[in-house]
């Protein structure tokens, strides 16, 4: 009891206080069999402004479980036979060896990869493997607002939205504010779940009412109403749009131009190896 006493206060003094000045030989706080714990080792483990209950645990808490490590990897050592500490060495060097070249790789693909895709590549991309990207749900391209029906410009509004036309543009712009919420934006693709969410008297039992390409209609709800107008309709497991799955074609764009470079990088690395007899195959 006395001597964890005296451990814990030495600790702690030296994490309340920081640094003292450095000493000739490093002063250790534990130990484990052969294995030591130095003071400079636990200098910074206590956040400032800590008090001095709470660095005690803190300290206390990383001693104990640096013991307990220490004893857990004696105890292994001791016990475990010879081949399987060879297989788990084996493993810790080959993982050792995975996340440096992964971490070298990954560097030099940052540095080298060209970030830019194009609409033409995505686009030839898209032709060329659209098969392959399915819709996971229904998608609906839709306008609507949301609004009090006391607005002043209630007509107008309705009228301006079932004759919904670019030359209007302006008129959005300075009536938005006053939409409880609202997407203008038919070009966009949304989910039925966004859908759901966006227009709540919509719902899984009654969208084959609501959801009809080129339907438009009025839904009042209370004191207010929701405009809306359906452009389009895409059911599940159909082709994908290109806008909609666009930043997913990006990443597979990029993710194919860095297994690329990084096959390139790998046979460059190598033939240069060859060429200079750093690598050499004997037969």
């Amino acid at each position: 009891m006395f001597k964890a006493a005296c451990i814990t206060a030495l600790v702690f003094t030296v994490a309340s206080c920081n640094f003292f000045k450095p000493d000739a030989e490093p002063e250790a706080v534990a130990r484990v069999n052969d294995s030591y714990l130095y003071r400079d080792e636990i200098s910074d483990i206590v956040p400032k402004g800590i008090g001095r209950e709470d660095s005690l645990i803190i300290i206390n808490n990383y001693i104990d479980r640096w013991a307990t490590r220490k004893l857990l990897i004696d105890a292994a050592e001791i016990n475990l036979n010879q081949e399987a500490q060879e297989q788990l060495d084996n493993l810790i060097n080959q993982y050792k060896i995975d996340l440096y070249t992964k971490a070298y790789i990954e560097e030099i693909v940052k540095r080298s990869v060209d970030t830019v895709v194009t609409q033409q590549e995505l686009s030839g991309y898209y032709k060329a493997n659209k098969e392959n990207f399915k819709t996971n749900a229904t998608l609906v391209r839709l306008r609507y607002i949301h609004l009090a029906r006391s607005n002043p410009k209630f007509e107008n509004i309705r009228r301006k939205f079932l004759d919904f036309r670019k030359s209007d543009a302006a008129f959005w712009e300075t009536n938005v504010l006053q939409f409880r919420n609202y997407a203008l934006n038919d070009s966009v693709w949304a989910e039925m779940g966004q859908v759901y969410a966006r227009l709540p008297f919509i719902t899984p039992e009654n969208r084959d009412r609501y959801i009809i390409p080129g339907k438009a209609f009025q839904f009042d709800d209370d004191s207010l109403t929701y405009f809306v107008k359906i452009t389009n309709v895409l059911d599940k497991n159909r082709t994908a749009p290109l806008e909609y799955i666009k930043p997913t074609l990006k990443e597979v764009i990029l993710n194919n131009r860095k297994l690329e470079l990084i096959k390139k990088f790998e046979k460059e690395i190598t033939d240069d190896a060859i060429k200079n007899r750093k690598y050499e195959i004997y037969k």
